[in-house]
């Protein structure tokens, strides 16, 4: 049998071909990732924006039920005025803002059960309620603020309803 000689034309990729072609698709990759981590950053901000709206809205309409806001105090005192009473009382009062319902978990934003619930941003922080009575208050009706992704408050990444 006879086998025919190598063909001198005949070439694979060398390993410079190849580095290249890995540095490209890392280059590709660690952009794309990138770019992952900015949207990802924009949707918690958007969630965060949308829930303290969620948040403001029921506070108003509380206030046009009982003349004045909730008391500054916690977002668990806040839960507890604009859903845990509304769903509990006897005879059932008022629910202020239906997606603070920690069965359905829509939103995400809830933390706990029963009277120890919490309302969280997409960070997993506690949002901050003052009434605008209170002296740290900067809107004269109530502050909404979210720390943002760092969990302090004060810096440009706070979302906040003034």
């Amino acid at each position: 049998m006879k086998t025919q000689p190598s063909s001198p034309n005949r070439r694979g990729f060398t390993l410079i071909e190849l580095l290249v072609v890995i540095a490209i698709i890392v280059i590709l990759a660690a952009l794309s990732m990138g770019g992952y981590g900015y949207i990802v950053r924009k949707q918690a901000d958007s969630q965060a924006a949308i829930q303290i709206s969620l948040l403001s809205k029921a506070l108003e309409e509380y206030k046009l039920d009982n003349g004045e806001y909730p008391p500054t105090g916690t977002t668990n005192s806040l839960y507890n005025l604009l859903y845990r009473t509304g769903a509990n009382a006897s005879p059932p009062g008022k629910i202020y803002l239906a997606e603070l319902d920690p069965n359905s978990k829509s939103q995400g934003w809830i933390e706990g059960t029963g009277a120890n619930v919490t309302i969280r941003d997409p960070w997993g922080n506690e949002y901050i309620y003052r009434r605008g009575d209170n002296s740290a208050a900067k809107n004269p009706d109530f502050d909404l603020l979210s720390k943002g992704k760092d969990g302090t408050s004060g810096n440009a990444d706070d979302i906040d309803n003034y």
